[in-house]
């Protein structure tokens, strides 16, 4: 099955980037996709935030924009999905091109925009969502809002019923001023209104902050003493970057946001940091460069309690998934952890 979706990557990526991703969706929607299965053993269980996950490994916001695929992604082997960025209206994002394939880095570079379909059509298809699987949303705001701070509560109040977690989504680079949202007032009254919102609802549901890897050790430091005071239930570190270093791909010079390998090192020393300024009180989520299993552990190792991906998709094809959490399995049994939670940090200091 392998050969068979390699050939079909290649095939891909001689397609424009954004309409291949429309092609991947509308496999798994129709159910002709790759589909791995769980992947799972008593050393790869956890839990985060209260989710029961079957393995740490989720799906990052971004790829699932609209929940169409819920039901072929929840057969990829993931741990849990986030899909999302919802908005309250539906946009259109910028225009295109605004996906870039950097295979030479094994990066993307995107300018999306939080393009979707808004918070209606996105609950209407979470009210069919599989059951089965832990799916979370990430909330976004409008880019023509006049507060944008109140369109994550919109979005939350409307579904909140339907969704395992929400996450605070302040961090993208491609709307613009919102990376404001991060600095220390706004942040503490917008995740008060969130959480405020999420105990008014009785919605026993985590909410997660997503963040820039840009920040620097005040702007972290401010974060995370935020995040501890207002109860947050977790932290995504990180979204994309606005850093270009070392890249040798043609499109290295567009503008937007960077993910996949060359944002690993700076991912993981934000994530390292983070776990060092927040201790036990609030578990991260690792996003930015997983590849293979090397740097799946290297995250968990660093500080992180659950991963996420994308870009690394474009490259691997989903029968990535399995690779990733057969090779973690093994590397936590050969290092003596019985699970996944034991492991968390035990190699932090080397990322400070």
């Amino acid at each position: 099955m392998r050969i068979a979706e390699r050939a079909g990557l290649a095939l891909m990526h001689r397609v424009e980037p954004e309409r291949a991703h429309g092609l991947a969706l509308a496999a798994l929607k129709a159910g002709i996709a790759p589909a791995p299965g769980l992947v799972t053993t008593e050393r790869l269980e956890t839990e985060v935030a209260g989710l029961r996950l079957p393995n740490p490994l989720g799906l990052a916001a971004g790829f699932d924009k609209n929940a169409e695929a819920m039901r072929g992604l929840s057969r990829a082997g993931f741990g849990f999905l986030e899909v999302g960025a919802a908005t309250p209206r539906p946009q259109p994002g910028n225009p295109r091109p605004r996906l870039f394939r950097l295979s030479q880095d094994r990066a993307a570079i995107n300018r999306f925009g939080f393009n979707n379909d808004g918070m209606e059509a996105i609950a209407a298809r979470l009210e069919t969502r599989p059951r089965d699987s832990v799916i979370g949303l990430n909330l976004g705001a409008n880019k023509d809002s006049d507060d944008r701070a109140s369109d994550y509560v919109t979005v939350l109040r409307r579904t909140a019923p339907l969704i395992d977690f929400a996450t605070v989504n302040v961090s993208s680079p491609n709307t613009e001023k919102l990376r404001d949202l991060q600095g220390r007032a706004a942040l503490e009254a917008l995740l008060g209104n969130v959480i405020e919102t999420r105990d008014e609802l009785g919605a026993r549901l985590p909410v997660f902050l997503k963040i820039a890897p840009d920040l620097d050790a005040d702007a972290l430091r401010d974060v995370a003493e935020v995040a501890r005071a207002v109860k947050i239930d977790g932290i995504i570190a990180t979204n994309t970057t606005l850093a270009r270093d070392g890249l040798t791909s043609p499109h290295a010079g567009q503008a937007g946001g960077l993910s996949g390998r060359p944002l690993f090192e700076r991912s993981t020393r934000i994530l390292a940091k983070l776990s060092e300024l927040t201790g036990r009180e609030i578990q991260i989520i690792g996003v930015g460069g997983v590849e293979n299993a090397e740097t799946a552990y290297q995250k968990i190792r660093a500080g992180a309690s659950a991963l996420q991906l994308y870009t690394a998709l474009v490259y691997g094809g989903l029968g990535l998934v399995r690779e990733i959490l057969e090779g973690l399995d093994r590397r936590l049994a050969a290092d003596g952890f019985s699970n996944v939670a034991e492991a968390v940090g035990s190699g932090r200091k080397s990322w400070l």
